[in-house]
């Protein structure tokens, strides 16, 4: 389908382009700018509630400073669709999160204007800090440097370390809080209410900005700026109660304005970019603006999926019989099964209620269910505190996002032996949020972690049973449960629970000459790939793991004991994953066999479907059976095939 962008949209190839348009014409680009978004995304699909609410703050962000000279970071990176289509990829755009497309996010091999590459939350302002440091550094007096940064994103502790650092560096750094009370999910916490009562307290905001402009703005004047300081804090106390937490931290405090308002914004940021030093411009917006169903419902409309843009119409897919669910509603209908048994289960996610669908455990039953905001750090350790008070707590985390509490997982969890349970959602290849969101590391970095179970389910029914285990007073460890992002396989699966023995595997069939070994998920390829290799004669045997710590070893010494070549197959990282453990029992006990691994190979996987990306990196149903012939050619040794599949 061929959308055409907007008569004024349609003559923007960059910037300087724009800098052309008249104040008047900016309000006519704008909306060509919103509709070309709703356009594309409602037939080639991406996010999309957060790019409509910054619209105007884009067209007048890049209408005031000289971008690229200037620096522009943008955080998390889901509300830079308007920024892409004004920095040269308007022709490409319906191409985003598409496999070989341009990517969903802000990606500094993709363009000079992205200053710097986000997926996850809260990095901007440390990032634009260490810009404007080196602006500093060498010189570059004029480069001016600014992060756009939302609430939700503001909760995380990196935001407010880089603030902390900021009021003392003496950097020209521009902060835009966008401020819409949303991240995915509405926003929660302390600092929300905050937000909202300094908005309220427009009296002060009003009679600080006069002062300023009128003494502060004056040119050469540090007289004038030193004076705008004292008369502002010496009605500060009278006039506001909750107007200094940004200026505490040596923030210039400038709003709140409305950014939806294209000439206050132009206004504000050509007044802001001449006064010197850190400040932070505090704007209201609405996520999903100019889109009424996607204002009204902004969670569902953050990414849709395909829509019929004049109704509103979500398209689903429709199928003849019974689907199978996704893993994490299964995980989310099953806490709650299992916490109405025991009393003692808790659950908690880092602003990812619907994401990781513990939004159902939320609203049945609300004292045992928290989002705690974007604060995967404090996430892991609130669950460690409540874990030394005889809690059960299920902490529910994407894998990637994982990464950013590794410390608290070992300091808080692991070294005082606390029986919290990780929930790793989005394990393996994602799909097309690409390179900052693939669960590509959690098998590594959890399985060297001492007194830590880490385990993966084939499909739905096992993962019950592994949440059920985890619960168990038996279980006194640290547990990692770890699946992938979308269905399962089983259409029925609600089963009866049943304990899975800690480091028992599953053997699902033997056969000859051949043993395939899975990890999780991808046991349902290898399912796939021998039917497919039966009907040619061969018959490899297929052992479901189920755990990679501990690994069952009684199952590893009857695989080696009776085949000579072992195919592992797991959707992580082939450095230090489930096949580096097999080899390392190989090694530990003597074995001679030829072991191949299949996994993510060690590089940076982009974006795209993830069928097209199991395929790119060789793990899916297809490349399992040809690696399967391949290895029953005859017993040649692992350096003679495909030396970046093999095992070193």
């Amino acid at each position: 389908m061929d959308i055409t962008p907007g008569a004024l949209l349609q003559t923007i190839d960059s910037p300087d382009d724009l800098k052309r348009l008249s104040r008047e014409q900016l309000y006519q680009l704008c909306d060509e700018l919103r509709q070309y978004i709703i356009d594309i995304v409602s037939v080639h699909g991406g996010h999309f509630a957060a790019s409509l609410g910054v619209v105007e703050l884009t067209v007048a962000l890049h209408y005031i400073f000289n971008t690229p000279y200037d620096q522009l970071v943008w955080d998390v990176g889901h509300q830079a669709y308007g920024h892409k289509i004004l920095t040269g990829r308007r022709d490409q755009f319906a191409t985003n999160r598409k496999y070989n497309g341009i990517s969903g996010f802000p990606k500094r091999g993709e363009s000079p204007y992205d200053a710097f590459g986000v997926g996850h939350s809260s990095t901007s302002i440390s990032a634009a800090l260490g810009m404007a440091m080196a602006a500093k550094y060498k010189g570059e007096t004029d480069r001016k440097v600014v992060a756009v940064i939302g609430d939700g994103a503001m909760t995380a502790g990196l935001a407010f370390e880089g603030m902390n650092h900021a009021g003392v560096a003496d950097t020209d750094l521009l902060i835009i809080l966008n401020d819409n009370c949303m991240s995915i999910d509405p926003n929660v916490g302390a600092l929300k209410e905050y937000l909202t009562d300094i908005t309220t307290s427009k009296t002060y905001n009003r009679l600080k900005d006069d002062i300023w402009k009128a003494l502060g703005k004056l040119p050469g004047s540090t007289f004038s700026r030193d004076m705008a300081s004292k008369i502002e804090h010496s009605i500060k106390s009278f006039v506001s109660r909750s107007s200094n937490l940004f200026e505490s931290l040596n923030l210039r405090y400038f709003g709140p304005i409305d950014g939806h308002n294209i000439t206050k914004l132009v206004d504000t940021l050509a007044d802001l970019r001449q006064i010197p030093g850190p400040k932070l411009l505090h704007i209201m917006t609405v996520k999903g603006k100019g889109y009424a169903l996607a204002e009204k419902e902004q969670t569902k409309w953050h990414a849709p999926g395909l829509f019929d843009k004049i109704t509103g119409e979500i398209y689903k897919k429709h199928y003849p019989t019974p689907q199978p669910p996704k893993y994490q509603d299964v995980f989310g209908h099953t806490l709650i099964e299992l916490a109405e048994q025991n009393p003692n289960i808790i659950g908690i996610t880092p602003a990812m209620p619907s994401g990781s669908s513990l939004k159902f455990m939320m609203e049945k039953m609300p004292d045992r269910a928290f989002d705690v905001g974007i604060c995967e750090q404090h996430a892991v350790t609130l669950s460690a505190g409540m874990a030394t008070q005889g809690m059960r707590v299920f902490c529910n985390i994407y894998s990637s996002f994982m990464q950013r509490a590794y410390d608290q997982v070992i300091h808080d969890v692991a070294i005082q032996h606390l029986p919290v349970v990780f929930c790793l959602d989005r394990a393996g290849l994602v799909g097309e949020d690409g390179p900052t969101h693939h669960g590509a590391y959690d098998i590594p970095y959890m399985r060297c972690v001492p007194n830590m179970i880490v385990s993966s389910p084939m499909n739905e029914s096992e993962l019950r049973n592994l949440l059920y285990t985890a619960q168990l007073e038996s279980n006194q460890h640290p547990f990692v449960i770890r699946y992938p992002r979308g269905e399962g396989v089983m259409p029925e699966w609600r089963t009866p629970f049943q304990e899975i023995p800690v480091g028992k595997g599953r053997k699902i069939k033997d056969g000859e000459g051949v043993a395939i070994l899975t990890l999780g998920h991808p046991g349902n390829f290898a399912t796939a790939a021998i039917r497919e290799l039966r009907a040619t004669g061969l018959d490899p045997a297929h052992y479901d793991m189920r755990f990679v710590k501990p690994l069952d070893e009684d199952l590893l010494h009857e695989v080696f004991g009776k085949y000579d070549r072992i195919l592992t197959v797991e959707d992580g990282t082939v450095v230090g994953g489930f096949g580096s453990a097999v080899l390392e029992f190989q090694a530990a006990h003597g074995y001679n066999a030829t072991v191949r691994i299949l996994g993510i190979p060690d590089r940076i996987v982009e974006h795209g479907s993830p069928k097209e990306l199991q395929h790119e990196c060789g793990y899916d149903a297809p490349a399992i059976a040809s690696a399967v012939r391949e290895m029953m050619k005859d017993k040649v040794s692992v350096q003679s095939l495909r030396p970046n599949s093999w095992s070193q």
